[in-house]
């Protein structure tokens, strides 16, 4: 009999009404489960997170959430080969691939434990010196940042139920606001089944957390001016979100990270076979295979000095053919499915408008030669590489996001004037990366583009052996961009505790405001 995925709010275990929506293992296309909201009470929901939770959650300060981080982490983390083979299942996720995701979400959460265990028993954060307001000394101003009187409502992406769920409550949790949680449904066995890990470890007070398994139903519409929306998706979504009568009426905050046509850019000073070059060829290839080309920050754009195109294009294709594709519970594939059907038609048809003005030069949009599948079974689609002639004239190349294992390599003149001008063209971006051992033309990028993106990261000779890669997200680094990304911010330290806390400004006497700040 066919699993049927629950939601968890108001302390207890929800099975929607009626038949549901399927949910497929993208390997096989085989049902795993079906998942409803029919009948699921959102108002009561957030009335109890408002009440229960948030009375809960307060009564409480940094360093005592931070502890309830680190239980969870520590739950998650006892699960974690289970946790594992699910994201191989429901997500087509190779191991290595699901490791990224599901170890991601646990050493976020640690990693915020920690950073909370550092801000003590305080239900608040000072942010900044006082300041004298007069010429008398007593009569000073304090800026401070306190949790606000809401619900946190996270609505994550398909590509990561792991981490994105793992990174946007260690945050909101830390911050103290109570927070509810709505997974995609495509993959969403991985979320429920931490959710009930979380549930069974019994760590969190009543209320404090919940989760929404299916569609979200009218809980947006329900927000108020002390709720927080953080969303992760397509633009066109994030907008629609934004958009909301409620949403506008009652200004609640809302923070939205979105497409994003990431750029790496390749130095005219580096040499083929030279570390910098191994490195970008590597971790071109990374991200453009890793989750099948699923993530946010995967490197969609690819600039390379006109004379070395073809020293370019021979260097990826040999690292291409080393990844194999194919079911993702085999030991040697390394690239499996994408999520879902229609994830596959998209990128299809968004395929076929690049090659409007771009060739391929490895992969022709087709399946490719898979290993352990069976015949015509699965979201399959084999790593394609693609190349414009004419840069000025290619606007899709900078406009349309293919959200899989697709890349398109745009030739340019070498100057870091004209690589900055073509980045630019994206709208605005999560991350992108340069790949130089020469500072002048490293400095002329970044200074060129930086406005325009959230992070950038530097590889050359003396960091190849350290660099993550731009596809990797660091919980003390920000994650987010301008622009097409959404123009919000997520992680970054405690700068992530923002988004979750308001900042007041308090003015009156100084030993008052010592006394009741600690100041």
């Amino acid at each position: 009999m066919t699993q049927k995925l629950k939601s968890y709010v108001q302390g207890r275990w929800f099975e929607g009404v009626g038949e549901g929506t399927p949910v497929r293992d993208p390997t096989s296309e085989e049902v795993l489960a079906t998942v409803s909201t029919e009948g699921l009470d959102f108002e009561a929901a957030l009335t109890m997170a408002r009440a229960e939770g948030l009375s809960a959650i307060r009564s409480v300060g940094f360093a005592q959430r931070a502890g309830w981080l680190t239980a969870l982490a520590s739950a998650l983390h006892a699960h974690r080969d289970e946790l594992l083979e699910l994201s191989t299942r429901s997500g087509g996720n190779t191991r290595s691939d699901a490791k990224f995701d599901v170890d991601g979400a646990t050493q976020t959460m640690a990693f915020y434990a920690k950073l909370g265990e550092s801000l003590g028993s305080t239900n608040f954060l000072l942010d900044g010196e006082s300041e004298s307001l007069t010429r008398s000394p007593r009569y000073i101003g304090q800026h401070v940042r306190v949790p606000r009187d809401g619900v946190a409502v996270h609505i994550n992406a398909f590509n990561f139920p792991a981490w994105g769920m793992g990174e946007k409550l260690a945050v909101s949790l830390l911050a103290g606001m109570p927070t509810i949680v709505k997974p995609a449904t495509s993959t969403l066995p991985l979320a429920v089944r931490m959710m009930e890990i979380m549930v069974d470890a019994d760590v969190l007070p009543h209320g404090v957390l919940s989760l929404v398994a299916g569609s979200c139903g009218d809980l947006v519409d329900r927000l108020d001016h002390q709720d927080v929306l953080a969303f992760t998706g397509s633009a066109l979504t994030g907008n629609v979100l934004r958009s909301r009568p409620n949403i506008i009426a009652s200004t609640v905050r809302v923070n939205v990270e979105a497409d994003s046509l990431n750029a790496a850019v390749l130095g005219p000073d580096v040499e083929p076979s030279s570390d910098t070059f191994d490195l970008f060829v590597r971790e071109v290839t990374r991200d453009m295979t890793q989750k099948s080309g699923q993530k946010c920050t995967a490197i969609r754009r690819v600039l390379v000095p006109a004379q070395i195109v073809d020293a370019v294009i021979a260097a990826l294709k040999e690292e291409i053919l080393r990844v194999r594709v194919g079911n993702p519970a085999l030991k040697d594939v390394r690239m499996g499915p994408l999520a879902t059907e229609s994830q596959l038609k998209d990128v299809r048809e968004g395929i076929q408008r690049l090659t409007a003005v771009a060739s391929f030069v490895h992969g022709d949009g087709g399946r490719g030669d898979l290993v352990g599948v069976e015949p015509d079974r699965g979201y399959f689609l084999a790593p394609c590489l693609l190349v414009v002639t004419d840069p000025d004239t290619a606007h899709i190349v900078h406009d349309l996001e293919v959200f899989g294992p697709v890349t398109t390599i745009v030739p340019y003149d070498g100057s870091s004037a004209r690589a900055s001008s073509l980045i630019r063209r994206g709208r605005g971006g999560l991350v992108s990366s340069i790949y130089s051992d020469d500072r002048e033309f490293i400095q002329g990028v970044v200074l060129g583009v930086a406005s325009h993106h959230g992070r950038l990261t530097i590889g050359s000779a003396r960091v190849a052996e350290h660099s993550p890669g731009p596809g990797t997200v660091l919980p003390s680094m920000i994650h987010g961009g301008p622009g097409r990304a959404g123009g919000g911010e997520e992680l970054g330290g405690l700068r992530g505790l923002n988004f979750y806390l308001q900042r007041t400004a308090v003015q009156g006497e100084k030993p008052l405001l010592q006394r009741i700040f600690g100041s």
